[in-house]
């Protein structure tokens, strides 16, 4: 219980644990890998006379996780490299330098501050159990060393201290708390980018690892990825300026958001966002000028929607704590959920025999992507038509995902689930229909699933309807086994439907 009232109720940005005279300091990076809008950066230049970053490659982020796969996987884990990398680069062209190693922070991180004569670090604070675990951990390291360590809100569009209720209050409606918030709440402004910083010297010599070092191996993304997805401040900046300046996309957005198929239909600001390459309130300046100065309609309100969502299931997190992750989710619903391997593995590497399902689990297993309105409806089908723990599907994304973020991964599956905020009985999508009206012409399908790309028109979401004769010209690729679904659609629905409702029922 402390952990939240600790979070709401601190009025300071501080959290002292020892009173000397403040010199050098170490910013402790995570995922907040930029230099625009951080805080934590910010008063560590403006209080101490000299300061270093560090980042730490924590090897309890690259373990395989309960499924068998690993946690951070190969094409994630190139991304937060090019993160790192960049961010070294641009504290170095400031004068100071970005320390980087692999291992645990509560480790790496008391040795610096003996070896460098370190008074205080700074970091912005996370919410999720096992980020607070090591910040728990690495203050009981530091209080043996009598170093401060000063915590930063800073990963939402609206700071925590700045929410209109009490976190125990949060309201389990994100329609309240969208409207509670524009109404009673404002958005702190972005804070400049450092010109300078006077680094500890002499810096110590370190270098990034490659994925071997972190037990992966390298993948090559397949090259019809839809969008090049670069880490690093500087690209998540570029991507920021190339949609709402140069292409003027976002005049659309709201049109075009629930397409699949090339690189605008949407912004793909996540994977930046994730790692904190882009700065929510940056997002949101951006789409204030644009309103300015080009149009204000209900597509520049989505945007700004969107990323209220986001902060959401951060702020749901905060509230709830482990219940996001337990199988029940934080409505603590006993759904009799199926464990069958074989049926999941299917849907892992695009083998259902549903072309729209397939087709997304395969952009999501070659590229690291997958648009949010594919995310939604393989959840579905895997938690309504499978009837398959979602919980697994959620350790699949996290692998795999290079926009993955704790917050909205788990806080979506729950809700995909039925098991989280919003909670209005067994929702599913009717995938047939779904496909016909979000790739009417079947390209997005075609696209993904060469197999089929002789299957003219809307007949593409069903090749298993089709008559043998209209098989002839067809590739069979993906061999004859994909023809045959894995599952009636109309009569799974019903069946799981029922396990459900006995769940409700029961609870």
């Amino acid at each position: 219980m402390f952990f939240f009232v600790k979070f709401f109720f601190a009025k300071t940005n501080f959290t002292f644990i020892g009173c000397i005279n403040m010199q050098n300091a170490l910013v402790w990076f995570r995922n907040d890998l930029r230099i625009h809008d951080h805080e934590p950066l910010s008063k560590a230049i403006n209080i101490s006379d000299n300061v270093l970053g560090v980042y730490c490659f924590d090897p309890r982020d690259y373990v395989l996780l309960p499924a068998g796969f690993p946690k951070t996987g190969s094409l994630r884990a190139k991304f937060i490299i090019d993160c790192v990398a960049e961010l070294k680069n641009k504290l170095q062209q400031l004068g100071s330098d970005l320390l980087v190693y692999v291992g645990k922070p509560e480790d790496i991180i008391p040795q610096l501050c003996v070896d460098l004569s370190i008074n205080e670090i700074y970091y912005h604070r996370e919410v999720a159990p096992e980020e607070r675990h090591v910040e728990d951990e690495l203050e009981n390291m530091l209080f043996k060393h009598k170093v401060i360590l000063s915590g930063f809100w800073g990963h939402t569009l609206f700071h925590l201290e700045d929410l209109p209720f009490p976190v125990k209050r949060i309201p389990e409606l994100f329609t309240d708390f969208r409207k509670s918030i524009e109404r009673e709440s404002t958005i702190r402004a972005c804070i400049d980018a450092p010109q300078s910083i006077s680094p500890i010297t002499p810096i110590p010599f370190t270098q990034l690892p490659c994925l071997e070092q972190l037990g992966l191996s390298e993948i090559a993304v397949d090259k019809r990825s839809v969008l090049d997805f670069k880490g690093g401040e500087n690209e998540g900046l570029e991507r920021l300026k190339d949609y709402l300046w140069t292409k003027n996309l976002l005049k659309n957005y709201k049109e075009t958001r629930n397409e699949m198929l090339g690189a605008n239909y949407s912004t793909k600001f996540s994977a930046w966002l994730a790692m904190g390459c882009l700065s929510p309130r940056k997002i949101y300046e951006e789409v204030s000028r644009y309103e300015n100065t080009q149009i204000k309609n209900d597509s520049t309100y989505w945007l700004i929607f969107e990323l209220m969502w986001r902060d959401y299931f951060r702020f749901i997190m905060l509230k709830h704590g482990n219940a996001m992750f337990k199988p029940g989710g934080i409505q603590d619903l006993n759904v009799k959920w199926k464990k069958n391997h074989d049926l999941f593995e299917l849907w892992r590497i695009g083998k259902t025999g549903f072309p729209l399902v397939d087709a997304n689990m395969q952009e999501l297993l070659l590229t690291g992507y997958m648009s949010n309105r594919g995310r939604q409806n393989v959840a579905s089908f895997l938690t309504k038509n499978l009837g398959i723990n979602w919980q697994l599907g959620a350790y699949w994304f996290q692998s795999q995902l290079i926009d993955y973020d704790v917050y909205s991964n788990y806080g979506n599956w729950n809700y995909a689930a039925g098991i989280g905020n919003d909670a209005r009985g067994f929702r599913y999508f009717n995938i047939i229909k779904q496909a016909t009206q979000y790739d009417s012409n079947g390209d997005y399908v075609r696209y993904w699933l060469p197999g089929l790309a002789k299957i003219s028109g809307v007949r593409v979401h069903q090749p298993y309807a089709l008559q043998s004769n209209e098989l002839l010209d067809v590739d069979f690729e993906l061999t004859r086994d994909y023809w045959h679904p894995i599952v009636d659609l109309e009569k799974s629905v019903k069946e799981n439907e029922r396990i459900f409702n006995a769940a409700l029922k029961n609870n």
